[in-house]
């Protein structure tokens, strides 16, 4: 025995290692995961949620803890992300001879919030399992899905810690709560028929009713029969109310938009499956990814060209015992859905209440957010019906609370990857782990702009950029704003050595900060709109705080620029901690100001008056219907604002180079019913033959001169003005000339960049290209100038995880006020 004993190898002597495990870890399986392993590796010790993640004391062999540890890795629960493990010696502990799960230490509050997830397939199979206790129950989750971000009050993620705390789990649900081979050990949502939350249908007017006269099932079902007799039912999701109705009903899909004062912005709608999804929509493998993903986003599908679908299925049959006008299965989408575009926004059932409102639906159903256009959504049963009553027929409640409004994200698959444009629910709040460098950073609390608003809370080199927001013009959406900005701050116990703000000194957002700042004494960092757009880029593809400077074009509608002025098509040289501006688009009059937003015709009058003037345009263009339509607008009142610079800023806007151009051809000339309609509405004519195999000169050219005071280098338009007017003189079909424009903006935007590439590098031509803004979201545009770039060997970085647009916006500001906490030199002049 003696020899046996003294011949043991290094790998048999236990040894005792504690292990942190960072990133989204809690709220996810990972503890039950840990102890599965642990019993697997003949692992000793104990498995706790603390505040920067997921701790673990590991007695064992070295070779079962290095097994053991890489498991962690390769056998982590679909939901969870690990950013780092830390791994340290520790003493044997004598009295531990078995693998427990503990309770969680609360101090030091550092790890992540896991965002709401979409149902997994375990429980979508439960809930229609007749022989499975929660058949037919709208809630089942697990730790692989449900709720988190929208019911969570505080972290660590315990039961304790959301709106699920009410509800006492009855002895089936706390036996699977308590068990760690059980998939819902720990799953804080956990319930059933019996302990939790439920569902019931109510009429807006509050009169009695029978959902026996709709269904033979349940509420849910019930509703699901109103939405097919033409009816609008708002119902309470994850994270808010929603409108439904039956996507196919024009009278319906027209009364919602009349009733909800959402002119012709385009509305989602969500399907049973995969399947009838197809039946309208093109779905290539990366769009199927995304639909099926747990985030379950709306993803933006191009349209199957054709006015009717047929659809044979026996379930969609059985509704005719209440409307047996539906025999006949063809449907059409109501045009109303989404007038003037060619897309399509669709997503899959994301809850089981959901999924039980679909069972038998073989057509799409509107599923919008429930609110008036411009406000937040709903969270509240009482404010619901008090705001909505007068737009739903009928309330799907339930009795959960909802902690936190979380809208859905809008994905896009553009260049072959996808694109998220808003990011809510699926996705937020995850947070980004910043590039090399900003390890020491400091905590920074960035404000975000004014449309589409997240902020951003920068801790340990880690960057949380909230769930969408939303247009803070509106006071609801405000007092929105201020209460997650609270939230986040306590859930992330963070204290902010600066606030970061944009440098328009009218944004709501900026004057928040100001205010705080003053009050606080706190340290106060402006940064401008555009250097924050493209620092959001750079630290979205994880560039290291000091590399080289990149050359950024950021194109959206308009930004506070250094020089006092409006920017919009911006050319830079930048890093994160400064920016020079190379090149622009041209400075053109924006008369009456956001008025000319709102009305496009005014940004064309203003180009056509910077380029020839009313005599010249007169002279060769009066038989234009657009000459008429201008001639009567009041051109003197407009002339005198122009002329005398009264509400008519300068502006170097591609976005409103865009508006111009689709009100010229007669795309949303009079009135804009929502932000970037008329580029959107361009985009979706744009004549795919023109536009991929027509000659490179037909293209609509543009030209680069310098600016008479700066000698900045500009886009000018003024050969692009003479040829779509001449092609308006020929009668050109609009497809076309969307398609010339399209193309000639993408080469004019790459020839800018081969210039300022050469001229600003020195010894060594600068490629690499960062794009951002809200302009970027435009397909067309995005895949033309990337794909020239890139045939011309330059390297583009874009926006994936984190929207181009002005919601990305918050993350730039944190990392330039980052980089300059870290007295980082900025390598270039100027910002």
């Amino acid at each position: 025995m003696m020899h046996d004993s003294a011949t043991k190898t290094v790998n048999e002597i236990r040894i005792a290692e504690r292990l942190v495990v960072r990133g989204l870890v809690q709220g996810v399986g990972f503890r039950p995961t840990v102890w599965q392993n642990a019993k697997k590796f003949n692992i000793c010790g104990s498995v706790r949620n603390n505040g920067v993640g997921v701790e673990i004391y590991a007695c064992g062999t070295e070779t079962n803890i290095n097994n053991f540890a890489d498991a962690l890795k390769s056998e982590a629960p679909t939901l969870s992300r690990i950013d780092s493990i830390e791994r340290k010696p520790s003493k044997i502990e004598s009295d531990t001879i078995d693998f427990q799960i503990v309770e969680s230490d609360t101090t030091a509050i550092q790890t992540g919030i896991v965002p709401d997830a979409s149902v997994c397939e375990d429980c979508r199979a439960e809930t229609f399992d007749p022989f499975a206790r929660r058949f037919r129950y709208p809630f089942t989750n697990c730790t692989n899905c449900g709720p988190r971000l929208s019911i969570i009050e505080n972290i660590p993620y315990d039961r304790a810690t959301t709106t699920m705390r009410t509800f006492e789990m009855c002895a089936d649900c706390r036996e699977e709560y308590e068990d760690p081979e059980d998939r819902r050990f720990h799953a804080q949502p956990v319930a059933c028929h019996i302990c939790g939350p439920k569902v019931w249908l109510e009429r807006a007017d509050g009169k009695a009713m029978s959902v026996d006269a709709f269904t033979m099932l349940d509420d849910a079902d019930a509703a699901l029969t109103l939405i097919q007799r033409g009816q609008i039912v708002a119902i309470k999701g994850i994270g808010g109310f929603q409108f439904a109705c039956d996507a196919t009903s024009e009278e319906a899909v027209s009364r919602l938009r009349e009733l909800k004062h959402r002119e012709r912005k385009p509305f989602a709608l969500m399907v049973r499956d995969l399947e009838i999804a197809k039946t309208f929509c093109e779905i290539g493998d990366a769009e199927t990814a995304v639909l099926q993903s747990s985030a379950a986003p709306v993803v933006i599908l191009r349209r199957v060209q054709g006015s009717k679908v047929k659809v044979q299925r026996e379930d969609e049959k059985k509704i005719t015992r209440f409307r047996p006008e539906l025999l006949d299965l063809a449907f059409s989408i109501a045009a109303s859905v989404a007038p003037g575009i060619k897309t399509l926004g669709v997503m899959l059932p994301n809850t089981p209440l959901l999924h039980l409102i679909l069972k038998r639906m073989a057509r799409p159903i509107v599923l919008t957010s429930g609110n008036i256009s411009h406000e937040p959504q709903c969270v509240d049963n009482d404010a619901a019906k008090a705001k909505l009553g007068h737009i739903a027929n009928y309330f799907l409640m339930n009795d959960r609370p909802i902690a936190q409004r979380v809208d859905d994200s809008v994905v896009k698959i553009m260049a072959s990857e996808p694109r998220i444009f808003r990011r809510a629910r699926g996705y937020a709040p995850s947070p980004l782990v910043m590039p090399n460098g900003f390890e020491q950073a400091p905590p920074v609390l960035a404000f975000g702009g004014e449309l589409k608003n997240t902020f951003c809370l920068l801790k340990n080199g880690h960057a949380i950029v909230s769930q969408h927001i939303g247009d803070l013009e509106n006071a609801e959406t405000q007092a929105d704003y201020r209460h997650n900005l609270r939230l986040y701050e306590a859930l992330y116990k963070h204290s902010p050595t600066a606030l970061v703000c944009d440098l328009h000194p009218e944004y709501l957002s900026s004057k928040l900060a100001r205010e705080r700042a003053e009050k606080s004494g706190l340290l106060l960092i402006e940064t401008q709109h555009h250097h924050a757009h493209i620092a959001a880029c750079l630290a979205e593809n994880q560039v290291p705080l000091d590399a080289k400077p990149v050359i950024g074009v950021a194109l959206d509608g308009l930004g506070f620029g250094e020089d006092g002025t409006l920017w919009g098509g911006e050319f830079m040289l930048a890093d994160y901690a400064g920016y020079k501006r190379l090149g622009a688009f041209k400075p053109v009059a924006m008369p009456g100001g956001e008025q000319a937003i709102k009305e496009p015709w005014r940004n064309t009058y203003a180009h056509l008056m910077s380029e020839m003037g009313w005599p010249r345009f007169a002279l060769n263009y009066s038989e234009l219907e657009l000459f008429t339509f201008l001639d009567k607008r009041p051109r003197s009142t407009l002339d005198a604002m122009i002329d005398r610079n009264l509400n008519s800023p300068l502006v170097s806007s591609a976005g409103r180079l865009f508006d111009a151009v689709a009100a010229a051809i007669g795309i949303c000339r009079e009135y804009a019913a929502y932000e970037g309609q008329g580029a959107i509405e361009l985009e979706a004519i744009v004549d795919e033959d023109t536009l991929n195999s027509e000659e490179e000169l037909l293209a609509y050219p543009f030209a680069i001169p310098r600016l008479p005071d700066s000698n900045l280098p500009y886009i000018e338009p003024y050969a692009m003005w003479q040829a779509l007017l001449g092609d308006l003189v020929l009668k050109t079909p609009a497809p076309v000339m969307a398609a010339r424009f399209h193309k000639g903006l993408a080469k004019i935007i790459v020839q800018m960049i081969e210039k300022l590439s050469k001229y600003e590098s020195g010894d060594e031509p600068i490629k690499t290209i960062a794009l951002s803004g809200g302009v970027w979201q435009n397909k067309v545009l995005l895949e033309q100038v990337v794909g020239r770039l890139e045939q011309l060997d330059f390297k583009v970085l874009t926006h994936r995880q984190f929207p181009t647009n002005d919601g990305g916006l918050s993350l730039g500001q944190a990392a330039i006020a980052a980089a300059k906490f870290l007295s980082v030199p900025p390598a270039v002049a100027g910002g």
